[in-house]
C-alpha cells in the first residue's frame, strides 16, 4: 500500500496556516523528575476545537471539488474529530451531518453543535456510529470524512511533526495516543522523512487495544468491544491504511491500563496546569510506567483536551486514588454515643483528612449495636493507607476497602 508522502504533509501544512496556529511545546519538570529523563508536551489540547483533529478535517474537506462541496459532508465521531468536520466545513461554507454514540459527553455534542453542523446520536459505540454514517452517506450521496483512514486526514494530522521538528530539532523520542491511528501515521511519516533515528511510539488503552493483533495478523482485526476512560481513542478496529503506516514506520506500540491513565490525567491538571482528555493522557501515562522505550529529550502527544467535567471529575478521584491520595473504607463501630468521635480521632492522629462520612444504622450484617461507617479520606501514599488499616485493626476495628 502506498503510504502519505511528507510532501503531502508539507502541503497540508500551507492549507490549514489560515485557520490554527501551531500549538505551544512546554518543557514538564514534573514528567521529567518522575522518569529521569527530559520530557516535554505537545499541547493539542490548546489547539483550536480542544484538539488535534481539525488539522485533519480541514486539509480533507478543503481538497474537496465544488461538486463535492455542494453534495455535504458526513462523519462520525465520538467528539474530537466531530468538532474538527463540524468548523471545518462551517470555515469551507460546506454543510456537515455527524453521527455521535448516544453516549457521548454533552459538552461534545454542545460544541459540535455550535460549529453549525447537524448532529444526530445512535448507537452505543463509536463503531455503532460509524456504520450509521458510512450507510447515510452513501445512501445520500454525501462525502464521507473518515476519522482516520483516509490519506488527507493522515496528511492534515501529520502538520504536527513538521512543527515538532522545528520546535524541539533535538527531540529523540515522541510518544503518540493510539486509536484508529490517524494522529501517529501522520507524525510518523513527517518525523522520520527529516530524522528517521527519532523513536515514535504508539500509545493505546488496554480496553481497546486493537493494534497489536492486527500488527500480529498483519491485517486489522475488530476487538469485541472497546470500554476504556479514554473515549478518543476507543476505536473496536484499526483502518487499514493507518495499519500499513504504523507497520512501516511506528517502532514501537504499547498499552496503558486505566489507572495508569487517570493517574496521568491528575498530573496534568496538578503540575502541568493542562485539562487533558484520557485519550491525550495515554502517552503521559506511557512515559510514567515507562511503558516504551525512553531516550531523550522525549515528546508526550498531549492530543486534546475536551472531557466532560463529570467523567473528569470520577477520573480525578480514581487517578488520586490509584496514587495513594484517596481511599474509600468501610468499618464499624458501637452504637453509642462518642464511638464515631474516637474513631475521627484516631484518624486526625494518623493525619488523614476526612472528606465525608457515612453512618449507616441499619443492616443485614450489622448486630443491633453496631453501626456501619464509610469513611473517605485523602491520604498521603499508599504506606500511609497501609498504616491507617493497620492502626485501625490493632484497635480492634474491621477495616474493608470500598
Amino acid at each position: 500500500m502506498e503510504l502519505v508522502t511528507a510532501q503531502a504533509i508539507r502541503d497540508a501544512r500551507e492549507r490549514i496556516a489560515s485557520v490554527l496556529e501551531p500549538s505551544p511545546v512546554e518543557p514538564s519538570r514534573a514528567l521529567s523528575d518522575a522518569v529521569g529523563v527530559e520530557v516535554l508536551i505537545k499541547c493539542e489540547n490548546l489547539q483550536r476545537t480542544g484538539s488535534f483533529k481539525l488539522r485533519g478535517a480541514y486539509n480533507r474537506i478543503s481538497l474537496l471539488t465544488e461538486r463535492e462541496r455542494a453534495l455535504g459532508v458526513v462523519c462520525a465521531s465520538a467528539g474530537n474529530h466531530a468538532q474538527g468536520v463540524a468548523l471545518a466545513a462551517k470555515l469551507l461554507g460546506v454543510q456537515a451531518t455527524i453521527y455521535m454514540p448516544e453516549a457521548a459527553p454533552l459538552p461534545k455534542v454542545e460544541a459540535t453543535r455550535s460549529y453549525g453542523a447537524e448532529v444526530r446520536l445512535l448507537g452505543a459505540s463509536f463503531d455503532d456510529s460509524l456504520a450509521a454514517a458510512t450507510e447515510f452517506a452513501a445512501t445520500e450521496g454525501r462525502i464521507f470524512v473518515h476519522p482516520f483512514d483516509h490519506p488527507d486526514i493522515i496528511a492534515g494530522q501529520g502538520t504536527i511533526g513538521l512543527e515538532l521538528l522545528e520546535q524541539v530539532p533535538e527531540m529523540a523520542t515522541v510518544v503518540v495516543p493510539m486509536g484508529g491511528g490517524g494522529l501517529v501515521s501522520g507524525i510518523a511519516v513527517a518525523v522520520k522523512d527529516q530524522r528517521p533515528d527519532v523513536h515514535v511510539v504508539g500509545v493505546q488503552a488496554a480496553g481497546c487495544a486493537s493494534f497489536p493483533a492486527s500488527l500480529d495478523a498483519g491485517a486489522p482485526r475488530e476487538l469485541p468491544r472497546a470500554q476504556t476512560i479514554a473515549d478518543g481513542i476507543a476505536v473496536k478496529k484499526p483502518g487499514e491504511i493507518t495499519l500499513a503506516h504504523v507497520a512501516a514506520l511506528v517502532d514501537e506500540v504499547v498499552v496503558v491500563d486505566e489507572d495508569s491513565i487517570a493517574r496521568a490525567l491528575v498530573l496534568l491538571l496538578e503540575r502541568a496546569k493542562l485539562v487533558a482528555e484520557g485519550a491525550a493522557a495515554a502517552s503521559v501515562a506511557a512515559i510514567l510506567e515507562k511503558e516504551a522505550t525512553l531516550t531523550p529529550p522525549v515528546v508526550a502527544i498531549v492530543s486534546g483536551g475536551n472531557i466532560d467535567p463529570l467523567l473528569l471529575q470520577h477520573v480525578v478521584t480514581s487517578g488520586l486514588a490509584a496514587a495513594g491520595r484517596y481511599v474509600s473504607l468501610r468499618t464499624r463501630v458501637a452504637d453509642r454515643p462518642g464511638e464515631l468521635h474516637r474513631l475521627l480521632g484516631m484518624l486526625a492522629e494518623e493525619r488523614a483528612n476526612v472528606v465525608a462520612v457515612e453512618h449507616h444504622r441499619f443492616g443485614r450484617r450489622l448486630r443491633l449495636e453496631e453501626v456501619e461507617v464509610v469513611l473517605e479520606l485523602e491520604t498521603r501514599g499508599h504506606e500511609h493507607i497501609e498504616h491507617i488499616k493497620t492502626v485501625l485493626r490493632e484497635r480492634g476495628y474491621l477495616v474493608g476497602v470500598d
